[in-house]
């Protein structure tokens, strides 16, 4: 938010320094991210002086150009060759003197320098009016009073203001200060704490009387809660123009560009005093009548930016008698604002609800000036002084007539907050005790008036338009704010406690499988907890019926909480597919919401995307590594190992987003559930390659981890064995039956028992396939024999031809 220094020095004159009153401002809460320059011309006629023509002689070597002496009031004469016809002996006029910096019409610097023109030299340049940007005359140079003398700066003589702006870093909750009323009011209060007393000069309404009542308006608020209160007055005979210089200036400062004198008005006082206002043509407004409400979803209305836009039936509309003006509180329409035919108006100002006035700016995609402070709540008692501050100066600046009395529909006022402050609770929020007549003083200079002190607190009334203080904490912190945080004591005594923990800390788990991850080339992602509800289209597993929706959605793709990791998972790699970034390795800590018919649940979970290869092509590995279904559960179970979570088995896998995957459980809990995912499911998001997808039921690891017992073995001295089997076997046969059959055949020499390769398709016989199987033997007590070994694989082999009709291949 841009602060003016010299508008705020309307509402309290103080002369201290910008850097200084910035310094404060901060201290007070109303941080002071940067201060700049600005001046009404650019430049700021730096480097031009008074000149005074001595002599003029018409140039040698062309027509069009005059030599000139001119006396700069330096003691120094220098040559300047014109090109001006009006030009002549004994003028006072500008000079751009050499090294000063103009600017063109585009706003380009360009530098005057000493040279020769046709032969003559040229010691700077004498101006006309749009070459100081001071206008677009350029019939002839400017001339100047003939009494000003030599020498003078011509910023010292011409209408040029010179400013300095605040840029205030404004947090949400101080919609008080988003004017220069507002931070009058705060820069008061700080002057007072240092003993400085100002008055806050507010301007005068008095002038405000009704001329006539020819133009009356009825107005009609159909919904007194969306629009508490509504004000307006009609105003005739205006004739809209340019705005005088110094009403343009005031807005050029804060960054807004004039557009005409009504409009620039409005402007003028949503940024003087925090009211926006709306200014209606009058001869648009259809039978005389202002209807506030709401309309119909699905109506069309077209803004003031020539877009058209789909209502919301909660969208609160300023209508006429037939069709809808403005969007309330957020943007005018195209067809009824002021233009310069105008000659009536009809001038709004309101207090509209701030979360209807959120939403509907959300829905449009509109942020506006009006809609900002509309949003975060402005000064609901200020309504009609600011309504009577404007339609005086549109009498004085448009020449315009009041011509009807102010009608003002207020139904139920908005009453001030009331708070009651204890002195003890001050003290030890603070950390220091603050002298009671100290607070009362702080609490009166913000305009909060004391009702009652008694020994152990006040009673106070809150102002309705600090809508951030409805606490005692609240007030607490406006006391420490104004007391000064820098004013607040540090202990010599450094005072430090050891917190305990016991059990398992989840961040410290995440952590170690986040490092673990990062380590093997994941990134890490964040997806929005909030999603679509057609996802759940894709699964069986999962029902609308679970959703837990929002009550107030900004879209339909945002409406309800994720039961799954996934899909948020497959936008962001479809995102990245999208950018020709096709190997990528995600993973992301994060919950999934469920309504069951008797509770409420949040999961946590970790889940694991992998699409494309798990290496890049480089010199070492002239085709990089596909991340195949091993290379995923590796992973997976890696990720187990590390967390010290063993004896894991793997069941059969029954969910619909994978077409093929395996459940690794501990006795009977599910850990994690790792498969491909299914191309229905991937081609909904436009992607073409195989996916794989771990999902850990986190709250499940964090319990096997925090009830596992380690046992700390050494490591045996005797050798492990490998053997192989290449087994033909039915499609329906799992390896986790296999596992199982293997371990129960060989239960104390047997170790493990792993897949490492599947093979279906030419040259086997239909309804086979083929299991690549590894089995690990090892005695911790001596070194295996040929004898023993042939003798196991012997039993495992004969075993699975009994149990599955296996053969070797």
């Amino acid at each position: 938010m841009k602060i003016s220094y010299n508008w705020l020095k309307q509402f309290i004159k103080t002369d201290w320094e910008a850097e200084k009153t910035g310094e404060l401002l901060t201290d007070l809460g109303l941080e002071i991210e940067g201060i700049e320059q600005y001046s009404s011309i650019k430049g700021g006629l730096k480097g031009i002086v008074v000149g005074h023509v001595l002599s003029c002689e018409q140039h040698n070597n062309a027509d069009r150009l005059k030599v000139t002496k001119v006396d700069l009031g330096d003691g120094n004469i220098v040559q300047i060759v014109c090109g001006a016809p009006n030009v002549a002996t004994g003028q006072k006029v500008p000079v751009a003197t050499i090294g000063t910096t103009l600017y063109d019409a585009e706003g380009n610097p360009w530098q005057i320098k000493k040279g020769k023109i046709r032969g003559e030299v040229s010691e700077g340049m004498i101006c006309a009016e749009d070459e100081l940007g001071l206008g677009k005359g350029h019939d002839g140079i400017m001339v100047l009073d003939e009494k000003i003398a030599p020498g003078t700066l011509a910023s010292e003589i011409l209408d040029v203001e010179n400013d300095e702006i605040f840029e205030i870093g404004l947090t949400p909750n101080r919609a008080d200060a988003m004017s220069h009323w507002g931070v009058a009011r705060d820069l008061r209060a700080g002057l007072i704490q240092k003993d400085i007393s100002m008055e806050l000069i507010t301007p005068s309404t008095s002038n405000f009387h009704i001329e006539d009542r020819t133009r009356k308006i009825e107005i009609n608020v159909e919904n007194n809660e969306l629009a508490p209160r509504y004000c307006g007055v009609s105003i005739s005979e205006i004739v809209v123009q340019e705005s005088p210089a110094w009403l343009q200036n005031r807005l050029k400062a804060i960054g807004l560009a004039p557009i005409n004198n009504i409009v620039d008005i409005t402007n003028y006082i949503l940024h003087e005093l925090g009211q926006p206002l709306h200014a209606f043509d009058g001869a648009k407004i259809e039978g005389n009548i202002i209807n506030v409400k709401t309309l119909p979803s699905g109506t069309k209305f077209t803004t003031l930016d020539g877009v058209e836009r789909t209502l919301h039936e909660e969208d609160l509309m300023i209508c006429n008698e037939n069709k809808p003006m403005c969007i309330a509180g957020v943007f005018g329409g195209i067809d009824s604002g002021v233009t310069n035919s105008t000659s009536s108006i009809f001038l709004e100002s309101a207090y509209f609800n701030p979360v209807s006035i959120r939403k509907t700016a959300k829905r449009h995609g509109l942020n506006t000036d009006a809609s900002f402070r509309f949003e975060r709540g402005i000064d609901p008692n200020i309504t009609e002084y600011a309504l009577k501050r404007a339609a005086i100066l549109i009498c004085e600046i448009a020449g315009g007539k009041i011509s009807s009395d102010i009608i003002d529909v207020y139904p139920k006022k908005i009453e001030d907050h009331q708070v009651f402050l204890n002195y003890e609770k001050a003290n030890s929020l603070i950390g220091e005790e603050i002298s009671k007549e100290t607070i009362k003083r702080i609490l009166t200079s913000l305009e909060i008036k004391v009702n009652n002190v008694t020994e152990t607190g006040i009673g106070m009334t809150i102002p309705a338009y600090r809508n951030d203080v409805t606490r005692e904490a609240d007030v607490i912190e406006e006391v420490l704010r104004v007391y000064g945080y820098n004013n607040i004591k540090t202990t010599q005594k450094l005072n430090a406690s050891i917190a305990t923990t016991h059990g398992v800390q989840d961040y410290k788990i995440q952590n170690k499988a986040a490092t673990f991850l990062a380590s093997i080339g994941f990134n890490e992602m964040l997806n929005n907890s909030l999603t679509s509800p057609k996802y759940l289209e894709l699964s069986e597993g999962l029902s609308n019926d679970n959703d837990v929706s929002m009550l107030n959605p900004l879209s339909q793709e945002l409406s309800v909480m994720r039961q799954s990791m996934l899909f948020g998972g497959l936008e962001s790699l479809a995102y990245n597919a999208n950018r020709k970034a096709t190997n990528i390795k995600l993973f992301e800590f994060g919950k999934t919401y469920h309504n069951y018919s008797d509770k409420r649940e949040e999961m946590s979970h970790l889940s694991l995307l992998i699409s494309g290869n798990k290496t890049q092509d480089n010199w070492h590995n002239a085709t990089a590594q596909k991340g195949d279904f091993f290379y995923g559960k590796g992973v997976a179970m890696s990720i187990l190992e590390l967390l010290g979570i063993n004896g894991t088995i793997e069941r059969e896998l029954k969910n619909s987003l994978f077409s093929e995957g395996i459940a690794i459980a501990k006795k009977k809990k599910v850990l994690v559930e790792f498969g491909v995912i299914s191309k229905k499911v991937t081609k909904h998001f436009g992607l073409d390659t195989e996916i794989l997808y771990a999902d850990f039921q986190w709250n499940a690891i964090l319990s096997e981890i925090s009830t596992s017992n380690f046992t700390v073995q050494p490591i045996p001295k005797f050798p492990k064995v490998k053997k192989d089997f290449s087994l033909l076997l039915d499609e329906g046969v799992l390896f986790s039956d296999l596992k199982n059959t293997a371990f129960q055949t060989e239960r104390s020499l047997l170790k493990e028992v792993n897949l490492f390769d599947v093979y279906t398709g030419k040259n086997l016989p239909s309804g086979k396939k083929s299991y690549a199987l590894s089995f690990t033997l090892q005695d911790e007590n001596k070194t295996l024999t040929d004898k023993q070994i042939d003798k196991i694989m012997g039993k495992l082999q004969q075993r699975f031809e009994k149990d599955y009709g296996a053969s070797l291949r």
